[in-house]
């Protein structure tokens, strides 16, 4: 039987553990050390930093070819100032998504590419996300109806959400950006003074601000390239 294992696993030891076929998703693996093993066909889509594999640091390497790497790099500043370019510079790519997603028909935005969320879903999902981590803990404003967690969130009895709705790809938008003006807005006079000011968040607890807008930049920056790489398919098909 497959087994899931989440939450905190910092210092433990896999020995001749079979980890084939294993997924590991939005996991810290910094300081980790694997040693006879066998990677085979492994896929790994990560900011890379300072990466020895035999003995080889391919760290540069990859990096130089990484398309996305400077953008990997911002997304969990240490000052104010990164944080602005930061979400600037998201801004931007998702802008670009956008307008890519503007060339389809409105019905491909509702449809999902191999059982992911569809382009509105996402759309929705970076709302639930915005408001879960900003604007519910920071600002102090409801969660909005339209936002849609991950499926291993549904059961939290979410305030405010309604699973029932079926936004249009204009609505979604409309939301999104108004969310995304809301983090711009904040993150224009936010100092360093602020990072470690304790933010109660549902469901995990309560986070220093600094974490909560990490996880904000993360959860854009992931879904966009979720989405970026379903419109692809989208647009081919």
């Amino acid at each position: 039987m497959t087994q899931e294992f989440e939450g905190d696993l910092a210092g433990a030891v896999f020995w001749g553990a079979d980890l084939s076929g294993a997924r590991f998703r939005d996991v810290n693996l910094t300081d980790s050390t694997i040693s006879h093993a066998w990677l085979v066909n492994v896929d790994i889509d990560a900011l890379i930093d300072h990466v020895v594999i035999n003995g080889v640091d391919v760290t540069a390497y990859v990096n130089e070819r990484d398309p996305w790497y400077p953008l990997r790099a911002m997304i969990r500043p240490t000052d104010p100032e990164g944080m602005r370019a930061a979400w600037a510079a998201l801004d931007g790519e998702w802008a670009t998504t956008i307008a890519a997603a503007a060339a389809l028909p409105e019905d491909r935005l509702h449809e999902s590419v191999d059982g992911e969320f569809t382009f509105v879903q996402t759309l929705r999902h970076v709302v639930f996300a915005i408001d879960k981590w900003f604007t519910v803990p920071v600002l102090g404003e409801p969660f909005h109806p339209m936002g849609l967690p991950n499926t291993g969130s549904l059961g939290f009895p979410w305030p405010g959400l309604d699973y029932t709705l079926t936004p249009s790809v204009a609505e979604a938008l409309a939301v999104h950006a108004d969310r995304a003006a809301r983090v711009r807005t904040f993150l224009s006079s936010v100092a360093t003074s602020d990072f470690t000011l304790p933010v109660e968040v549902l469901e995990n607890g309560t986070n220093p601000l600094q974490e909560c807008i990490f996880t904000v930049l993360e959860e854009a920056f992931w879904h966009n390239r979720y989405a970026r790489r379903d419109l692809a398919q989208l647009e081919g098909g």
